[in-house]
């Protein structure tokens, strides 16, 4: 029965990319530690730490599918959530190096000990604590979310005035994590972690670990949101979506669905942001910059708003190119980005997964209307 109702909400296309993302689970880690290095298939631990960075910001573009391809709300702000989450596990991270950081001080990080701080902040309190954290890397984006959301959807804040105030608090976070009297590191951000649950962060076996967390959490997301568009709820998603003040006309309090859903999409950056920070060594209050919330929608565009899957598929694709344009062209990859996001929107409006389902309709639908055109033409002859 459970298997019954799993494949019902299962799309074709989600089966296949759960069934790929977790035989990456398995097969990356297997050719990072039991091949050698000569051998032709070895991943080296750089290569499998940029692979786990592009899983985390396929998790977060499948977050932002869920509030503006279900639901209409264009975010641009999301990257504000990660960047909490990644903070949260930061945190931690800072609290498991003890004395072996520069000024061996057993409780305080290594930046509060250079700016002359005498105790540890209140914020700081129970990150030495690995439930404690996770708990953190949830309920801080989250909070923030239902708090930013319940001001905005209650009072009937839509559209482009919804993106641009996303877009402030997002900018808004930015310069106050630069502010070293915050005590978040300022413009350093926190770096220069040792440990994670006990393992050694830099370990290849940690690595590896860590990469197929972050397949788990991508492939979580897909079901999750595909169990929720499916639902009831997810049907009046899409109905405020396309039509919302007919939707509040048939008597659905639309901005406790916005809310809901606002709430648990930032939930899930915050998951993408904390598998993030230990794999690429830093968090920093650059995370915040409004530029990657916006780069969260290119990515979004281009694998194909309303999909779920075409928007990890999207993520993974910018950002390889963002890694080959960075290595090779590095001083045109904005004008890259900006004119593939103009492309897009022009010839591509529902993204990569939205033009291969128009090829399929038209392969479908051709033999069709031949069919008719000969049987109209035999009827002719005949007659």
């Amino acid at each position: 029965m459970q298997l019954r109702r799993f494949a019902s909400i299962m799309d074709a296309r989600s089966l296949i990319a759960v069934a790929l993302t977790a035989a990456v689970a398995i097969i990356v880690p297997i050719l990072l530690l039991s091949t050698p290095e000569s051998f032709p298939l070895h991943a080296p631990p750089y290569v499998v730490a940029l692979l786990g960075k592009y899983l985390c910001f396929a998790i977060l573009a499948v977050a932002l599918d869920l509030v503006w391809g279900y639901c209409g709300i264009l975010s641009l702000g999301h990257g504000a959530f990660f960047a909490l989450g990644g903070y949260a596990m930061g945190m931690y991270l800072m609290r498991q190096i003890g004395t072996r950081g520069v000024y061996a001080d057993p409780v305080l990080p290594d930046f509060m000990v250079f700016l002359n701080w005498k105790t540890l902040p209140v914020t700081w309190w129970g990150f030495d604590f690995f439930p404690y954290a996770m708990l953190m890397v949830l309920l801080i984006p989250g909070v923030l979310a239902f708090g930013f959301g319940w001001l905005a959807f209650r009072s009937r804040v839509t559209g482009v005035y919804l993106s641009i105030i996303t877009q402030a608090m997002t900018y808004a976070l930015l310069l106050a994590f630069f502010r070293n009297d915050m005590g978040f590191g300022g413009n350093n951000g926190l770096t220069d972690f040792k440990d994670i649950l006990g393992f050694n962060v830099q370990s290849d076996a940690t690595r590896a670990a860590l990469f197929s967390t972050s397949a788990v959490a991508l492939i979580a997301s897909i079901v999750v949101g595909r169990y929720l568009v499916s639902s009831k709820f997810g049907k009046v998603l899409i109905a405020i979506r396309d039509a919302e003040s007919r939707a509040r006309f048939l008597g659905y309090r639309v901005e406790n669905y916005k809310l809901a859903v606002f709430t648990l999409s930032a939930m899930m950056a915050g998951v993408a942001g904390a598998l993030y920070v230990p794999q690429v060594g830093i968090i920093n209050p650059s995370e915040f910059s409004p530029a990657n919330s916006i780069e969260a929608v290119i990515w979004v565009a281009v694998g194909g708003r309303g999909t779920l899957v075409g928007a990890a598929l999207g993520a993974l694709l910018v950002n390889f190119a963002k890694t080959w344009f960075t290595g090779a062209l590095p001083e045109y990859w904005l004008f890259a980005l900006g004119s593939l996001f103009v492309l897009v929107t022009l010839f591509l409006p529902k993204g990569i997964f939205g033009l291969i389902d128009h090829l399929r309709r038209n392969r479908t639908e051709t033999p069709g209307r031949g069919d008719v055109a000969e049987a109209g033409g035999a009827k002719t002859a005949a007659s």
